[in-house]
């Protein structure tokens, strides 16, 4: 399987990565002071939602590499291309 090679998109997805990574801790920490369970809940679907979100941007980010290099670079293919994975990644924001 091919590996994401954009520099851009492997920082992107790790930033998203700590975010959740921050958020998940959040969670640990409330657990350990005996936080409400439904404040609990909501930061967990917060983390679910993070990590979602990165997954379906990795998805696209994926596509966009692999059909890029099969379409090839011209600027109708790539803004073609382009337009069609950006109402993908919407279509897919919608499913979490």
């Amino acid at each position: 399987m091919a590996m994401l090679t954009d520099d851009k998109t492997r920082t992107d997805l790790l930033n998203r990565l700590k975010r959740a990574e921050g958020q998940l801790r959040g969670v640990q920490r409330m657990i350990e002071e005996g936080q409400p369970c439904l404040d609990i809940a909501s930061q967990m679907a917060a983390v679910r939602k993070a990590l979602d979100s990165t997954y379906v941007r990795m998805t696209v980010c994926f596509m966009q590499q692999e059909l890029g290099s099969r379409l090839g670079t011209s600027d109708k293919n790539q803004k073609q291309l382009a337009e069609v994975l950006d109402e993908v990644q919407a279509l897919l924001g919608k499913v979490r």
